[in-house]
């Protein structure tokens, strides 16, 4: 297991300021602590003001000395001189009239019936030999606690209700496993030149060490646990309308995530785009941790992405129904690059719109947070996002010392990249096949553990039916189904000597 930084970045000043008071010894110690007594250090306070931040002292009288010791700290974890940047850009596009959206050429998308079987037979193996030569890596979004699945675990650890009881990390995992085999066979079996599929990980502050434990209690689910390399995404200060920092204790600034977006630059500071290079790594598969039915390191995928000769690409569903609640890929402007406008961007009228010829929606191609990129690209876009300096804003309620007060939160987004792709493709896939997300808790109406559960197990049911198995149930077989172990099959391939002639009780799991 690889360790990756943290993605923060301190200020220079206040970094000198911080080391001329906080030497080990304890006599700087004690020093530093009396001259927090007579007041907040003057560098500091006028590198605050420099920004307009001066406030964030405005309680210093009421603190303990401690508490004096705590706030420094945190001030001199952040790097002013950006996060000014940032706030007073982010803020600067509010009312900012966007550019007109077009829907996306139809050239730029490879539908599920256009494709031949000569087709996915020739990326299929395309992307097992670039697989095979360790060209691709795998980059999961790992930040978020399961709190609306009523958890206060990292998401990848929670349990599905599957019948092997399964984290969404183990299926992941194991799916990771399958892919090394089959691509180890496709060249040759027992190959000495093979290089296995490396795992990036990225969590935040408040999953990064349950993640890591996790891992180490399930012995990295049968990886190598110097394949997988975990990273902390960087947190921002919560702001004010104007650009104030939100104080969330006397003592402490209020942070959040800094969207999954946050990856890029994170990547960057953990200089981990070099270590891929230095891996041989070419492409990388990206993908967010919700979604049971992820196909990681699809080799169809990598193959027609290498084929289209794209720097980016997105595999995308078809809209459900005009008020679905997804994010569309559109065309910025007449021949402009292809992006992603959150479904509370588009109006109604636009969102409904439809195609004359085809009779579907104009803008139906839904971002499902599959994405596949060069990495020669992901260079471009870590150093473009940092100087466009760009985040979206969320109001929300954030916890203060004043109690819930309305601010902002900045992120950025995955799918801010495509703005910067000089060439994109889209890759349609089967909602029902590759797209079980899991969101809400039981209960909700969408997007449950118990939806992604019926949604794996019907599909798995299919596979064993096609593979000549059959299957008996006691309970009605549209609410339950088998689970196939990823470990078996990828995505149904290799089970008739598994199934074929043989019953399978419902529900169950297929193993060796």
């Amino acid at each position: 297991m690889r360790e990756g930084g943290s993605g923060v970045v301190a200020t220079s000043s206040t970094s000198l300021e911080l080391s001329s008071n906080s030497n080990s010894s304890n006599g700087s110690a004690t020093a530093s602590i009396e001259l927090l007594s007579s007041g907040p250090p003057q560098v500091i306070l006028e590198r605050l003001k420099d920004y307009g931040q001066e406030d964030t002292f405005a309680l210093w009288d009421e603190l303990t000395l401690d508490e004096r010791h705590l706030l420094v700290k945190d001030i001199q974890t952040l790097d002013l001189s950006r996060l000014d940047r940032i706030i007073r850009c982010s803020l600067g596009v509010q009312g900012v009239p966007s550019p007109s959206i077009e829907p996306v050429p139809e050239p730029s998308v490879s539908t599920v019936e256009q494709r031949t079987l000569d087709q996915r037979e020739k990326w299929w193996n395309m992307g097992l030999k670039a697989i095979s030569q360790g060209k691709l890596a795998v980059l999961l979004l790992s930040g978020g606690q399961g709190t609306r699945l009523g958890s206060s675990d990292p998401k990848g650890c929670f349990n599905i209700g599957l019948p092997s009881g399964k984290s969404l990390f183990q299926l992941q995992a194991e799916r990771i496993l399958c892919v090394q085999k089959l691509a180890l066979q496709s060249v040759n079996e027992g190959s000495a030149g093979f290089v296995p599929i490396h795992w990036y990980i990225m969590t935040s502050p408040f999953t990064d060490e349950a993640t890591r434990k996790f891992f180490e209690i399930h012995k990295y689910f049968g990886l190598e646990a110097d394949q997988i390399t975990f990273f902390q995404q960087g947190t921002i200060p919560c702001v004010t309308k104007d650009g104030r920092f939100i104080m969330e204790t006397p003592y402490r600034v209020a942070k959040a995530p800094d969207g999954n977006g946050g990856v890029y630059s994170a990547l960057k500071t953990s200089k981990l785009l070099e270590d891929m290079a230095m891996r041989g790594v070419k492409y990388l598969d990206c993908y967010g941790v919700d979604n049971a039915l992820v196909r990681v390191a699809d080799p169809t995928f990598l193959g027609y992405f290498i084929d289209k000769g794209v720097v980016a690409a997105a595999k995308v569903v078809r809209k459900a129904y005009p008020q679905e609640k997804v994010g569309v890929f559109v065309q910025k402007g007449k021949g402009g690059p292809l992006s992603v406008v959150e479904y509370s961007e588009l109006d109604q009228q636009t969102a409904c719109a439809i195609n004359q010829e085809t009779g579907r929606l104009r803008f139906c191609w839904s971002n499902v947070c599959l994405h596949m990129f060069t990495l020669d690209f992901l260079n471009q876009v870590a150093n473009g996002l940092e100087k466009d300096s760009i985040y979206h804003l969320a109001e929300k309620k954030i916890p203060s010392v004043h109690g819930y007060t309305n601010g902002l939160k900045l992120e950025q987004f995955i799918f801010d990249a495509f703005t910067y792709a000089p060439t994109t493709a889209l890759f349609e896939v089967q909602r029902e096949e590759e797209f079980a997300p899991v969101k809400n808790a039981n209960g909700s109406n969408f997007d449950t553990p118990d939806s992604a559960r019926l949604l794996v197990l019907r599909l798995h049911t299919r596979w064993v039916v096609a593979a000549g198995g059959f299957l008996t149930h006691s309970v009605p077989l549209y609410l339950t189904g088998v689970e196939i172990s990823p470990l078996c099959s990828y995505a149904g391939e290799n089970l008739e000597a598994i199934c074929r002639g043989r019953t399978f009780h419902a529900p169950c799991e297929i193993s060796f």
